[in-house]
């Protein structure tokens, strides 16, 4: 029998914008009540950014992040995962800012620099809900997002070791797997670690199931047992991908970050919704889906008694 799925939900990121879906939570209570209601659904883990309540862009201060997050602590046993991704052209120590203050149990590292082009999604639309939107898509047609060796290292130490916070290794491509056993063969990332597989980004790896198995492939011959893995896909392959880990004995991200949809030309009314869809999906395979505890044990999390929040 395969493990039981470990089901992330991630409820509103940091690339979509208002004016794409009226669904998108924004302010405070809007994350809150997303990330409860997925919880319900089935998701063990939550994966939070946090939005200027006014405007809806992303927003790394704490102060907002602690609007939702105490709410959601109090009303579900869900792993509590902060991002560290922050939005677009924020600096690691903005970045940091929150999980640093909320001292979660999990938070988010991209394991490399990647050219993260949205700029497409701006074609899609004429009219605009903020003046910040169009400019924020387009600004990623000449844009890297940095993740540094040094920098993947400051968050290592800064956030793990000072913190006792474990990560999200989120692989855009090939060779942050390859960043990924660096960090392990120096002792600075220790098992059983969790690695989120992205794929349709551009500028990453595309969604396409012969990715899928290679870099399920090589993840398996660098790291063998010492790993528990997921994947998400943005947009369109967003349930067929999942629905493939699934199969391959994975685990799985859904949620507004990832997809707007849930289903074609659909947009989604909820993230529970995405969360319900895939975990029938899941069931009807004959899988089961973990529980948070089940999740804290797999990942040895510190339990959520010891967050600041």
């Amino acid at each position: 029998m395969s493990k039981p799925v470990i089901i992330t939900c991630a409820p509103t990121g940091g690339i979509h914008t208002p004016t794409m879906s009226p669904h998108l939570p924004v302010t405070p209570s809007e994350i809150a009540t997303a990330a409860i209601e997925a919880a319900e659904a089935g998701a063990s883990i939550i994966h939070l950014h946090a939005r200027d309540p006014e405007t809806g862009k992303p927003d790394p201060r704490p102060e907002t992040f602690m609007q939702f997050l105490p709410i959601i602590k109090q009303s579900t046993n869900a792993v509590i995962n902060i991002s560290t991704g922050g939005g677009l052209g924020m600096t690691i120590e903005e970045r940091l800012r929150a999980a640093t203050t909320a001292s979660p149990e999990m938070a988010s590292m991209n394991m490399g620099s990647l050219n993260f082009g949205i700029f497409p999604m701006a074609e899609k639309y004429s009219d605009w809900k903020h003046d910040w939107e169009k400019p924020f898509l387009e600004m990623t047609r000449d844009f890297i997002f940095p993740n540094t060796f040094q920098t993947i290292e400051y968050a290592l130490k800064e956030l793990g070791d000072g913190h006792g916070t474990r990560f999200e290794f989120e692989c855009y491509d090939l060779g942050h797997l390859y960043n990924l056993a660096y960090f392990v063969d120096k002792g600075l990332i220790k098992p059983p670690f969790f690695i989120q597989m992205v794929f349709g980004i551009l500028g990453g790896v595309g969604a396409d199931l012969d990715n899928l198995m290679h870099l399920h492939t090589i993840a398996q011959k660098l790291f063998g047992d010492a790993y528990e893995w997921s994947v998400l896909a943005a947009g369109r392959h967003q349930m067929s991908f999942a629905t493939q880990s699934a199969m391959l004995g994975g685990n799985l991200r859904v949620g507004l970050e990832d997809s707007l949809y849930i289903g074609p030309k659909q947009l989604a009314r909820s993230n529970a919704d995405q969360v319900r869809k895939i975990r029938s999906i899941i069931e009807n395979l004959g899988h089961t889906i973990a529980t948070p505890e089940q999740a804290r044990e797999r990942l040895a999390l510190k339990g959520g008694d010891l967050v600041k929040f």
